[in-house]
């Protein structure tokens, strides 16, 4: 594998797995929380993330030496702003239903801390073709944590997925309520947490 193709795939891994915006860095937890309850939502907001993630980091990436350091998180807000607002026409237009279970969390993309910090961090330092992949990273582990969420509050809150019927039955209407979105979050933490020790301690065991 080319160092280049290696190092785009890193910035994708590390987005959805060691950094992964919700599990690992507790980014970004109101929506997650708030819109996680089916995987239709979690889906069609981390589509959105995904989306402004990209064209945010790819935008900060080619602009980056025009912008005054003093000056740069008003920028930033401003560049996130302009492709929420694509997002959220497009939406609108195309999944009018989605778009109305959403609500507000659309917009609230603009203040969303994961987008920023990666423009801060990342995009701001690099060029434009790793800012691409970072941001595909960060925006797919918001994606991924997003459908997890709501793959596990769906179905064990209503008994479906993406709308459909699977189990026939709700096992823990809990998992449907705000809250719940609080305790699968943690519990999902603590999963990746565990996993990382057990794939720590083997590769450590490999190389001895």
């Amino acid at each position: 594998m080319p160092a280049t193709t290696k190092t785009n795939f890193q910035l994708v891994i590390n987005g959805i797995l060691k950094e992964n915006p919700i599990f690992r860095l507790a980014l970004s937890m109101c929506p997650a929380v708030g819109i996680s309850t089916t995987m239709m939502n979690g889906l069609m907001l981390g589509i959105a993330v995904l989306f402004v993630q990209v064209f945010s980091s790819c935008t900060i990436s080619l602009v980056k030496d025009y912008i005054h350091p003093r000056i740069r998180i008003p920028t930033y807000t401003l560049v996130i702003a302009t492709w929420v607002t694509v997002i959220d026409l497009t939406l609108a237009a195309l999944a009018p239903v989605a778009y109305k279970q959403m609500g507000i969390f659309i917009k609230l993309i603009v203040a969303f801390a994961i987008i920023t910090m990666r423009l801060e961090v990342f995009a701001c330092k690099n060029t434009l073709w790793p800012s691409f992949w970072d941001g595909v990273g960060m925006g797919g582990g918001f994606l991924f944590g997003m459908l997890t969420l709501g793959f596990v509050r769906e179905l064990l809150g209503a008994g479906q997925l993406f709308g459909y019927d699977v189990l026939g039955f709700r096992p823990l209407l809990f998992f449907a309520l705000p809250v719940a979105g609080f305790f699968c979050v943690g519990f999902l933490m603590a999963a990746f947490n565990y996993i990382e020790i057990v794939y720590n301690k083997r590769k450590k065991a490999v190389n001895r």
